[in-house]
């Protein structure tokens, strides 16, 4: 993921929000935070907020769902906050502002709800790993054994990370051992070193390739189907906008949300 500058509402949240950004990110940046545009307010009603901690892979889905649902409530506005669902559930535990999360694994959604932070999560989509490699592949990536080669510049996401943690389950079900030149904070990231040429390959979602829109291209391997990661949603339970929170999370259970999902590459669980 390219780092980008904080709304300022991002850069408004307490000190301790923004010192679990940065304790998340490899770069020293905070986690990305954007904002979809918002309706103008109802005749003779206030404005409304929605927040949403959502994983980086969920960066075009969720904003394009953001749109759609400030459509459907004029005067509200969904905000959102895009990066490492590790880091989105430090920064929730230490009393973000935040209203739904969804998580690119179980076991991150767990921080939360074991807290007694979120309520019962719903498991909306699942995501698989594939090897991306610049457009004309200069090492001649192939499989995933070719990541071994001492040659190869390979790219992960830290292993405290979702899809860091899926890595390591698929090189581990093939019996391999990589050494990256790099470990990034979220999967965005870790593209991104693909995009600008700086490594040789990495191993990144399926729907992330297709977002990529032709930059980079990518080789389906098959340990990837060992790896599945199954992303939850979950309001949380001291959401500022309880209500709001619910009917986000119904559009993205919806069939409305299913469809967009899976335009991206996304499986149903």
């Amino acid at each position: 993921m390219v780092f980008r500058r904080l709304s300022r509402w991002a850069i408004a949240l307490p000190v301790a929000f923004a010192l679990a950004g940065l304790s998340g990110c490899g770069s020293g940046g905070p986690a990305t935070s954007t904002t979809a545009a918002s309706s103008a307010p109802a005749a003779g009603g206030a404005a409304k907020e929605v927040t949403v901690f959502a994983a980086a892979s969920l960066t075009g889905t969720f904003t394009e769902l953001g749109k759609t649902f400030e459509a459907a409530h004029p005067g509200t506005t969904v905000k959102f906050n895009f990066g490492s669902s590790a880091t989105l559930a430090q920064q929730i535990a230490q009393g973000a502002p935040a209203d739904v999360f969804a998580a690119a694994s179980p076991a991150t959604m767990k921080t939360a709800t074991d807290a007694s932070l979120a309520n019962a999560p719903t498991t909306f989509v699942r995501n698989k790993l594939e090897i991306a490699v610049p457009k004309d592949n200069p090492a001649k990536v192939d499989e995933l054994k070719d990541l071994t080669d001492s040659k190869v510049k390979v790219a992960l996401c830290a292993e405290q990370v979702p899809c860091g943690a899926a890595a390591i389950k698929a090189l581990d079900a093939a019996g391999l051992k990589v050494k990256p030149v790099t470990l990034e904070q979220d999967v965005k990231a870790t593209l991104t070193k693909v995009e600008l040429g700086e490594v040789d390959a990495a191993l990144v979602y399926k729907t992330d390739v297709i977002a990529s829109a032709g930059k980079v291209q990518g080789i389906a391997f098959p340990e990837a189907d060992q790896a599945i990661n199954d992303y939850p949603i979950a309001t949380l339970t001291k959401a500022p906008a309880g209500d709001l929170a619910k009917q986000f999370v119904d559009l993205v259970l919806s069939q409305q949300g299913k469809d967009v999902l899976t335009k991206a590459g996304f499986e149903a669980p």
